[in-house]
């Protein structure tokens, strides 16, 4: 076995880890939080023997070793039980839910990477107003969290209505225009903070790099320096970027959920946010399975990219 194939093991061993300890944290602690799905649908007025019934319904009166041990033996077999509030599998509620914010997560994640990326190198390989007014801009905009930004992008929305305020789609709409012109705020709101952590990145690998010797004695023999920057220098100095490539990924899944609650964006986060405040138990461990996964994924992206720019990070 190549170590390789041993590196890339490894990574999803980790993986599945990594998803079955956030899972079976969220379950228990959700079941250990005060209040359940019960008292929160009955009310506290509700009578007891209400109560026990529904507690009964939902094997809420059960111990919580119990419960983890039965849902954990369906889990494994990808059943992660029926949504208390909903009255349906958990499972297809989370699968429509992690399809929204995947398509609102990778199309943040392209923006910020398609223009964070081709600013570092800018404003790493030049001086000039350009490049500091991109450094101001950058500073600015690394230090405002996504929350606040979709915040302010919701309102001028709203003032201007140049953008949907609100939701995935338009009433009666399925086309692919309308989904894009719903995806502006929120995406733009996730890929400015992380756009602006890539360039800095960028920037000072980008710096670090040129002042290399190969790429001094590329300059002193007249290679020119587009050259120079975007192809030799450029695969160097995308390590520390792929380094931490997948710790933004899970950044940018953190972020949406706020996003996600703040313009009714209909993905996890929201999913979420419900399940807790209904206290569902098995949903809240899937919405979390979900997220982990994704955060797995990206790591795992992350991982192999830098693997096969640099070698020795599998040997």
């Amino acid at each position: 076995m190549t170590s390789l194939a041993r590196y890339v093991i490894r990574r999803f061993v980790f993986a599945a880890l990594l998803v079955f300890t956030v899972s079976s944290a969220s379950l228990v602690l959700t079941r250990l939080a005060p209040g359940d799905f019960a008292m929160l649908t009955l009310g506290v007025d509700a009578r007891p023997e209400a109560l026990e019934r529904a507690r009964a319904r939902y094997g809420l009166n059960r111990p919580i070793a119990e419960q983890y041990g039965d849902w954990l033996a369906h889990a494994v077999r990808l059943d992660f039980g029926e949504s208390m509030q909903h009255g349906v599998p958990v499972g297809g509620l989370v699968r429509s839910a992690a399809a929204n914010t995947a398509i609102l997560a990778v199309t943040a994640l392209a923006a910020a990477t398609l223009v964070g990326v081709p600013l570092g190198i800018v404003s790493g390989s030049r001086r000039g107003v350009v490049v500091d007014a991109i450094r101001a801009a950058s500073a600015v905009a690394v230090s405002t969290p996504s929350l606040l930004t979709s915040l302010v992008l919701l309102a001028v929305a709203a003032r201007t209505g140049w953008f949907p305020v609100g939701n995935m789609r338009s009433a009666g709409e399925s086309s692919f225009a309308d989904l894009l012109w719903h995806l502006v705020v929120p995406a733009t709101a996730l890929a400015l903070p992380i756009a602006a952590t890539f360039e800095r990145l960028q920037s000072r690998a980008m710096r670090d790099t040129i002042g290399q010797p190969y790429v001094l004695a590329a300059f002193a023999r007249g290679v020119p320096g587009w050259r120079v920057v975007w192809r030799d220098a450029l695969k160097a100095a995308l390590r520390p970027m792929l380094a931490v490539y997948g710790l933004v990924i899970g950044a940018l899944l953190s972020g949406s959920f706020a996003v996600e609650a703040v313009t009714s964006w209909p993905g996890l986060g929201q999913l979420m946010l419900n399940a807790l405040r209904a206290r569902d138990v098995y949903l809240v461990a899937g919405c979390a399975a979900a997220g982990s996964l994704f955060l797995a994924f990206g790591t795992l992206v992350s991982d192999l990219a830098l693997a096969a720019v640099d070698p020795r990070t599998h040997e």
